[in-house]
């Protein structure tokens, strides 16, 4: 197998590659098309396919260009929210490359489609615990389903499932379920109706800020 994180230093977000060496059979995970050149050599280089262009979520409102980069791809894009094009698969639904398979899991909050994806030990959950570091979502555009989906869906995960973000700054680029759920500053130790009464001074005019996962390393 062959793993390989793109990370931009600028903005700290993260794309990865995963591929089936042997089939010769890739996917991408939340590729940005301002990184196409450094995706198409990483392709190249070891000679693969691109099976599917997963998206945790998108911000096409704010970039309108990105769909149409991705596109220049030429693999089938999957994401959460329907649109002419994309694929957009159940809760559940396997997604093979090569003789792997990734499984989706709806994780809806940071945007109102948002999907994770297991694989192997690990899964990529693109915002989901960013709650406020996200620059073209400060503010998750549905707070009661993020408590959800991070309670319900990855907190009910195995202690050892490493966590794969599309944000990066100064904390890890890798963490595990039981550091999140232990130490997230936004969900471990906290109610819903305490984390629900945080995000909504957020979104007040100079609303306080707080400290997230992505800005404060874990012990």
């Amino acid at each position: 197998m062959l793993f390989r994180i793109v990370h931009d230093p600028v903005g700290g977000e993260q794309s990865y590659l995963l591929a089936d060496a042997e089939a010769r059979e890739a996917v991408l995970v939340d590729p940005h098309s301002r990184d196409l050149p450094v995706l198409q050599a990483l392709l190249g280089e070891h000679g693969l396919c691109l099976r599917w262009v997963l998206r945790t979520h998108e911000h096409d409102a704010q970039r309108p260009a990105e769909r149409d980069g991705l596109a220049r791809l030429g693999a089938p894009l999957v994401q959460g929210r329907p649109g002419e094009g994309s694929v957009h698969p159940a809760d559940g639904a396997e997604l093979g490359f090569g003789g792997e398979h990734l499984r989706v899991i709806e994780t809806p909050g940071h945007t109102a489609h948002c999907l994770s994806y297991a694989w192997r030990d690990r899964v990529f959950c693109g915002g989901l615990l960013a709650a406020q570091a996200c620059p073209h979502q400060p503010v998750p555009a549905d707070p009661a389903a993020l408590w959800d989906s991070v309670t319900r869906c990855i907190f009910t995960l195995p202690d050892e499932t490493l966590l794969f973000g599309a944000h990066a700054r100064r904390a890890g680029a890798v963490s595990t379920v039981l550091e999140q759920r232990r130490w997230h500053p936004w969900f471990a130790g906290h109610t819903r109706d305490a984390y629900l009464a945080r995000v909504a001074a957020l979104a007040q005019p100079a609303g306080p800020a707080f400290p997230t996962d992505l800005e404060t390393p874990l012990p």
